[in-house]
């Protein structure tokens, strides 16, 4: 069996999941087996009926109102349940900031091997999969795999594998038992900022600035292009350090990694912090004044000029655009 964890917040499936959700299916076509989706929470049991039609042939949900609000001991004790009682050869996870925490830890109590931060899937003449995965932050690639491993933990990253509906199998949807332990950690209750952008993990395209923008007073004109074409905005280090941006819309190495359909790149000089968090956006589009910044190194379009003008002209003709459609 290969059992897939899909990621939710607040009764909402994450884009992550369907993802996760392909990479299992991949396995367990490869590998046999039943593929097993499973839905920690608390109310989430109207979620089975989103993923029967990635070609899952069992959807465990485990619903309990101690499992409201994500904890390392709450989720990582059901899953830990699940695997002690279907014994799964491969468990994935998408490579989140809950989906990081939550394999290291079920990884620890299993005492098995866990493959984080993966970006591509192949198989070995056997058919254990090989995965790949940046390393020394991300200035090498390389290829791994633990064929031993029982069951193997893996880590996919966001958007490194397209969320392809499969199949409907008219999956099997049971309860899974919670029996939760006592809770060492309990959320009370979580206070969010009020974002007006698409979150930067699920977005298409991402606009991020840096130091080029000079101060946070500059930053509405990057969010009045999102507004035009649905995206995003990014920062990078050096602008959250400068305290122009929250932490939460770092793109980088200690940020967010991401790999949008469209990233655009606007006054970042291209330091490998921020590489490593976008380089594998599928087009990368970088504005700066000056040519020889680094950026142009990985960019597949780049426009040498100001910020200031370049940015507004994208956005009226984007407007152009939308109107004449």
């Amino acid at each position: 069996m290969v059992l897939v964890f899909c990621e939710q917040r607040e009764g909402k499936l994450k884009k992550v999941a369907f993802e996760a959700l392909c990479v299992g299916y991949a396995i367990a076509e490869k590998r046999g087996g039943e593929l097993a989706a499973v839905i920690v929470g608390a109310g989430i049991k109207d979620l089975a009926a989103e993923v029967v039609k990635f070609g899952v042939n069992k959807i465990i949900t485990v619903d309990d109102p101690s499992l409201q609000f994500y904890t390392p001991d709450g989720y990582a004790g059901a899953l830990e349940r699940l695997c002690r009682e279907h014994k799964p050869h491969t468990v994935v996870l998408p490579s989140t900031v809950m989906g990081k925490d939550l394999g290291a830890t079920l990884a620890a109590r299993l005492e098995t091997a866990i493959i984080p931060d993966c970006t591509a899937l192949e198989f070995d003449e056997s058919g254990n999969p090989i995965m790949t995965r940046p390393v020394y932050a991300g200035k090498a690639i390389t290829r791994a795999k633990a064929p031993s491993a029982n069951p193997l933990i893996i880590t996919m990253r966001p958007r490194a594998y397209s969320a392809q509906p499969e199949n409907d199998k008219g999956a099997e949807v049971v309860a899974g038992d919670v029996a939760p332990a006592e809770l060492r950690t309990k959320v009370a209750e979580i206070v969010k900022a009020v974002i007006k952008t698409v979150e930067l993990t699920e977005a298409d395209i991402i606009i991020s600035g840096g130091r080029g923008m000079k101060g946070p007073e500059n930053y509405p004109i990057l969010e009045e292009l999102a507004s035009v074409v649905n995206a995003a905005v990014g920062a990078s280090r050096a602008a959250v350090d400068a305290g122009w941006r929250d932490h939460q819309f770092q793109v980088g190495q200690t940020g967010k990694v991401v790999a949008p359909a469209l990233y655009i790149a606007c006054g970042i000089s291209g330091a490998i912090q921020h590489l490593v968090g976008m380089i594998n956006s599928k087009t990368i589009v970088a504005i700066n004044k000056d040519p020889e910044a680094n950026i142009f190194k990985v960019a597949d379009y780049g426009i040498v000029g100001d910020l200031f003008q370049i940015v507004p002209m994208l956005t009226a003709e984007f407007k152009k655009q939308k109107a004449q459609a």
